[in-house]
């Protein structure tokens, strides 16, 4: 997608599931949970404004974020409008079905995330569909000009 087209897609969005929220392991401190790349786009995320649904079947209950850890994407009853994903490129596809079946608006695939099937399935569903791209960061630059970007760790 091009930067116009992510940006008026970032611009007319409100809710956000993002699959693959860490939880806390068990032993884990607890300020480790923070550092995880999900969790701090999750939070960065939040403080732009965007609803986030944590999305985590291990983790079903949990609070993450002040929000409430879904196990599945079925499982929210808002409409969402971005997929955004932290999961291996070949669970991908399965996703893709569960955002169309969703009526989700686009599936954004993370950092080294990119799948050709899950990308047929997105388009030819008339899902937006980004992949390789960090959704915290492409905010930050299209929308604060922040060059290059760089996540902000708070204890």
């Amino acid at each position: 997608m091009r930067d116009d087209q992510i940006k008026i897609l970032l611009q007319n969005s409100k809710t956000i599931a993002m699959i693959g929220v860490s939880s806390e392991k068990k032993g884990e401190d607890r300020k480790n949970l923070k550092r995880k790349p999900a969790n701090v786009v999750m939070k960065y995320m939040q403080n732009f404004g965007y609803k986030v649904y944590p999305i985590n079947p291990f983790a079903a209950g949990e609070i993450i974020n002040d929000e409430k850890v879904h196990a599945s994407l079925e499982s929210i009853s808002d409409n969402i409008d971005i997929v955004d994903v932290f999961r291996p490129s070949n669970e991908t596809p399965g996703i893709a079905k569960e955002a169309v079946n969703k009526k989700s608006n686009a599936l954004w695939l993370q950092y080294g995330i990119q799948n050709d099937e899950a990308e047929k399935i997105a388009k030819n569903s008339n899902l937006k569909y980004i992949a390789n791209k960090c959704i915290k960061q492409e905010y930050q630059r299209l929308f604060l000009k922040s060059n290059p970007v760089f996540p902000v760790l708070k204890d």
